[in-house]
């Protein structure tokens, strides 16, 4: 075997075994390739040449336009999150489908979908469902089970439906553009979430004990709850219209629209009577911390590639996936399985850093083909391909035992819900999930005919 043939591995293997160790991601990833690049120049692989490319790929991380628009829509989604949002919406939808049986749980999946597009933050969004309608749903009788599942799932959607941040990341490291990923998501995304409100409508068809219908206490007008409706609904749909928008219509870039929803966000605080020193504070203290996670993590997996690619890694990838039995439709399991899998251990960030540059290449060429009634069949077959990770992504988000949602949740739950509660309810929502996912590729148009 030659040298690179044995590097290859040997440099996953010891970026695992020092995640294992609980180093950083973003430092284990450069650490890696410290290692690796003393042992690559040692063996004459290549030169310290190769290292002189990475300032100049660090430069090219600090000037990208694209990554920009990652800070302005945390602060959007942060900001949004402590206006009361959430709070406001849930008490609205609850009054709106108390009166059906399950319409508690389809009020969460509606208001997950709606703070999807207004926030996008997945672990906050998860939290604040679980505090508020989780206790709720289970004062009027509703299965644990169910109600964990349906704000486990529901709290996930901000991965898939825009403007996710995990859809900018994936467009930047496929070099497609934000706003056709994110044209490409609306579909899937809704689909989703249609699929959650039909499963809770059948199996409160079916278990009504389980989702019972609330009657109502109070009565008002007509007139007096479409106004009451009409203030907590509409403004985060006209700023969430406006944001995507401007991008679909090309009246501006995804960063420019990102600023205008950072605006927005912090308009509609002051329209909700929540805006104050501690929460813009707070805010901001958190798109520093999760910005900052992301470059970090983003240096490290460039200089991991970097050496990587000093040890012809991506050529050995390229021919091991190309060749592998099924063509395309093996490429699509094997990569699939790769990242439901690290869903367990890495957070999404990590996942696409480390796991796309290296199968993206690949993917453009076997998938390319399948959209040739396209002008542009390799961006699209990339558009299409992000899409399909980022809806895996949201599986994996579920999935027992490393779940990052399901941590969320069991961490505001109350002491009479267990962990065997909250995996047992989100079993028929990673079924869902999977059979999206399963639609999605069997029928990309799916994603893809609005882009046409």
């Amino acid at each position: 075997m030659t040298p690179e043939t044995l590097l290859v591995p040997a440099m996953f293997l010891f970026l695992i075994f020092l995640l294992f160790l609980g180093v950083p991601v973003a430092f284990a990833l450069s650490g890696t390739a410290f290692f690796f690049s003393i042992i690559g120049i040692k063996l004459g692989l290549f030169g310290f040449e190769l290292l002189y490319a990475l300032p100049e790929r660090l430069m090219g991380i600090a000037e990208n336009y694209v990554l920009l628009a990652i800070p302005f829509f945390i602060f959007m989604g942060s900001l949004l999150e402590r206006s009361g949002l959430a709070e406001n919406l849930l008490e609205t939808m609850g009054e709106i489908f108390s009166s059906l049986r399950g319409g508690l749980a389809i009020s969460v999946v509606i208001v997950g979908t709606l703070l999807a597009a207004a926030t996008g933050i997945v672990g906050a969004t998860v939290i604040t469902m679980g505090l508020i309608s989780l206790p709720a749903m289970l004062k009027h009788g509703y299965s644990k089970k169910l109600a964990c599942g349906v704000i486990a799932a529901s709290g996930t959607l901000g991965q898939i439906i825009p403007p996710s941040i995990v859809l900018i990341v994936l467009a930047d490291q496929l070099g497609v553009s934000v706003g056709d990923m994110f044209l490409a998501a609306i579909a899937p995304g809704l689909i989703l979430a249609s699929f959650y409100i039909i499963f809770v409508f059948g199996f409160s068809l079916f278990n009504p004990k389980a989702a019972p219908a609330i009657p109502k206490k109070q009565y008002v007008s007509a007139f007096e709850f479409i106004v009451k409706a009409l203030k907590v609904v509409f403004p985060p749909l006209l700023l969430i219209v406006i944001v995507l928008g401007s991008i679909f219509t090309g009246w501006a870039t995804p960063t420019e629209a990102g600023a205008f929803g950072a605006v927005g966000a912090m308009a509609l605080a002051l329209f909700s009577r929540r805006f104050s020193s501690k929460n813009l504070k707070e805010s901001l203290l958190t798109t520093v911390k999760l910005s900052s996670m992301v470059m970090f993590i983003l240096v490290g997996a460039t200089a991991f590639t970097l050496v990587f690619r000093g040890v012809y890694g991506d050529f050995l990838i390229e021919d091991l996936l190309i060749n592998l039995p099924g063509g395309k439709w093996g490429f699509l399991l094997t990569v699939n399985l790769i990242v439901f899998i690290l869903g367990f251990f890495l957070d999404f960030f990590e996942i696409v850093f480390i796991v796309v540059p290296l199968v993206a290449p690949v993917a453009e060429r076997l998938l390319a083909p399948c959209f040739s009634d396209f002008s542009e069949p390799s961006k699209i077959a990339l558009v299409w391909f992000g899409v399909m990770i980022s809806m895996n992504l949201q599986t994996s988000f579920l999935t027992p035992p490393l779940g990052f949602s399901l941590f969320y949740l069991k961490g505001v739950s109350p002491s009479g819900v267990t962990t065997s509660d909250i995996y047992k309810g989100v079993i028929p929502f990673i079924v869902i999930q999977l059979l999206a996912l399963g639609a999605i590729i069997m029928a990309p148009e799916i994603a893809v005919s609005l882009l046409k």
